[in-house]
């Protein structure tokens, strides 16, 4: 123990051999060589890449809603299992619906039943015109030969042929005929009309049996919907509907997420100088470490978070204090490997290769002086 704490101290180092005393010096060098390395290359990396942790994995997912309210009868999927477009997801009570359809159906008949009078009751008046047609023809006859009589009843009064007698009967005639002609005139005209309006009420007739039949189509279109279908192919979530509850027209009961997923990651705004779309990126998923999924940068929102947000902020007012903004980046996955489950909102770290920085000449720019103008 003497000894050793001898070697210690200065006297004795300084009798220590030359080698051991190299060999300290070789090791200081590697070390600080290694150290000199290490910075150099996490410079190069920090130059050449730009990540966030601010990164979620997102996709379509389609809310499913029913389109007529009803009693829930039927549930026919499960949390968390797949399905196909077109597939029934829920069965609403179907005889409500059912009774609207019978409902509609007789009004459409009974419309049509109208429509059939309306139709007779006009070819009805037609033929009433017709009628009154001919017998206006037939007054007119009457009424011209009674005229013409009467003239030459009144050359034959004058030359004594006649006797006054019957010049004065055929003036009665005449004054009868003429009486008989617009009596026929006035029969033609109030047919006309009666013709006229059973044209009308042929049009009614007509236009209540289209609504009559666009009501029919509208109740079997909601009988329809008491069979609630998936729009799109994908994985039943957030289920929160059973057998028995009563559901409003557009009320959530369920979403679908499909197969086709992303990543949006928030990147600061100082992060974006040199990101472009295109650009490759390496995505390490949180709930597989050692996971590593390539994609690549697909576009860059227009648009700030912030920006977007329910209350913006309002920078012209009171005191500002400036913020560094994120902005949403989308990243498209260049294949995604089995196995591994990957769902919307799982947190990822994006790393995106910005490669060699924008040169300044690149960068159209103008002097503030012009941008006043």
């Amino acid at each position: 123990m003497q000894n050793t704490l001898n070697e210690s101290t200065p006297e004795a180092q300084a009798t220590l051999p030359a080698k051991h005393r190299g060999k300290g010096v070789a090791l200081a060098v590697v070390l600080a060589v290694a150290a000199l390395c290490g910075a150099g290359l996490w410079w190069w990396h920090a130059g050449g890449y730009e990540t966030t942790d601010d990164a979620f994995i997102s996709g379509h997912v389609t809310t499913v809603s029913p389109q007529v309210a009803g009693r829930v009868v039927k549930v026919l999927v499960n949390d968390n299992r797949k399905v196909q477009a077109g597939d029934v997801l829920i069965r609403l009570d179907p005889e409500p619906f059912k009774v609207k359809v019978d409902q509609a159906a007789a009004d459409l008949s009974e419309s049509v039943r109208k429509l059939q009078e309306a139709k007779s009751q006009h070819l009805s008046s037609v033929a009433t015109v017709e009628q009154a047609q001919a017998d206006v023809v037939s007054a007119q006859a009457q009424a011209g030969n009674s005229a013409t009589d009467l003239t030459r009843y009144d050359r034959l009064v004058v030359s004594g042929s006649v006797a006054q007698q019957a010049r004065d009967n055929a003036a009665t005639l005449a004054r009868t005929s003429g009486a008989a002609l617009q009596s026929a005139r006035k029969r033609q005209a109030a047919a006309e009309a009666q013709a006229a309006q059973a044209a009308t009420h042929i049009q009614t007739a007509e236009a209540e049996v289209d609504k009559c039949r666009a009501t029919l189509e509208q109740v079997r279109l909601d009988l329809s919907y008491t069979e609630i279908k998936a729009l799109v192919s994908g994985r039943v979530t957030n289920r929160s509907v059973e057998p028995g509850d009563y559901l409003q027209t557009g009320q959530p009961v369920l979403s679908l997420v499909q197969d086709d997923i992303w990543v949006v990651a928030n990147f600061k705004e100082t992060q974006l100088t040199r990101m472009r779309p295109g650009q490759t990126v390496t995505v390490t998923v949180d709930t597989y470490p050692g996971l590593l999924l390539k994609g690549h940068v697909d576009s860059l929102q227009d648009g700030t978070g912030t920006a977007f947000s329910l209350l913006p902020a309002e920078n012209a007012t009171g005191n500002y204090v400036k913020v560094v903004q994120r902005l949403p980046v989308k990243i498209v996955f260049e294949s995604l490997p089995d196995g591994y489950h990957l769902a919307p909102g799982m947190s990822v770290i994006p790393e995106v290769r910005v490669g060699e920085a924008v040169s300044r000449t690149n960068i159209h720019w103008k002097p503030l002086a012009s941008l006043a103008e």
